[in-house]
């Protein structure tokens, strides 16, 4: 069934008419999961207030003429700051006079696609990595106290990987469109601000002046991690033997949701690769079997914004 949710290709906005006719889902193209995710805009301009769920309610049966305690779930509210992806650049103002497809203003636009794709490339890493990925940036999903330890055994499957700054991670998220889930947010409904293209006066290394065209472009965005059901992570991924991906890791993690099945599983391709492997050993022909696009129906993101030199989780 297709999903329903509002995704960022939905909400992002272009103000400059030299990008208009840009189709924001092929920006989007080397930052796959950030196309899947679901996005909001946030509550709040450039803030994002949200309710984490941190356990589930306790239900039960009652006898007739007798009550029970009553529980309802308990959640926290969670304010989110958003950050500011600085995508501006500048060129050599001759440079891009001399392009010979339609000068100056066809120049800056390429430019400025190239300028937008990398930065969908570098929120997708901040989705995963955080702060230790961009210092200036939103809190990752690695940086959640939930995931970030072997001892967080109801949300960590660990592949007892040993290589130092040679591990990966696969994700398991569930992202629906509603408060409970993984949701990319937004500030300013969606805007990129894209302002006009100026020519400026820029020193290179040696201190020595040349005239360039800058234009500023920047927009805000954060994270909602929405509750400690929706996320699962299998850590220490190497490339020794036996200590790849597997169907039996991936069963594992899927075991931990109990009863609310995940969205997305991202990976990196050598993550893929491993799977595809793992798999191809029980191929009665011995033949090498397709690359794998789900586990039990639910879609596998393909990603390279995922590392393959994490550091151990230990």
């Amino acid at each position: 069934m297709a999903d329903l949710f509002t995704t960022l290709a939905d909400l992002v906005k272009l103000n400059d008419m030299n990008l208009a006719d840009i189709n924001v889902s092929d920006l989007l193209q080397e930052a796959p999961l950030l196309a899947a995710l679901a996005s909001t805009t946030a509550s709040n301009g450039t803030n994002h207030s949200y309710l984490k769920e941190t356990a589930a309610p306790v239900v039960g049966f009652r006898a007739v003429n007798a009550g029970r305690f009553n529980s309802a779930s308990a959640s926290v509210k969670v304010d989110v700051s958003l950050e500011i992806m600085d995508a501006s650049f500048a060129v050599d103002k001759a440079l891009a006079d001399a392009y010979g497809k339609g000068g100056a203003p066809a120049f800056v636009a390429l430019e400025g696609v190239k300028a937008l794709r990398e930065s969908f490339k570098g929120i997708e890493k901040e989705i995963f990595y955080g702060t230790s990925y961009d210092a200036s940036g939103f809190v990752g999903l690695s940086q959640a106290e939930t995931v970030d330890a072997l001892a967080d055994t109801d949300h960590v499957v660990d592949a007892q990987g040993t290589t130092v700054n040679g591990a990966s991670s696969v994700w398991l998220l569930r992202s629906v469109g509603d408060e409970s889930g993984v949701t990319m947010v937004t500030g300013k409904d969606g805007q990129i601000e894209i302002g006009d293209t100026v020519v400026q006066r820029l020193t290179d290394n040696s201190g020595k002046s040349y005239p360039a065209y800058y234009t500023p472009i920047s927009g805000w965005y954060g994270l909602q991690y929405g509750g400690i059901y929706d996320v699962v992570r299998i850590v220490n991924l190497t490339t020794q033997a036996d200590k790849g991906l597997t169907d039996d890791l991936l069963a594992q993690a899927i075991e931990l949701f109990a009863g609310k099945l995940p969205t997305h599983i991202a990976m990196n391709p050598q993550s893929r690769r491993q799977l595809q492997q793992s798999r191809t050993s029980f191929s009665p022909t011995g033949a090498p079997v397709p690359l794998p696009t789900e586990f039990e129906g639910v879609p596998i993101i393909v990603t390279n914004q995922l590392s393959k030199t994490e550091p151990l989780v230990a």
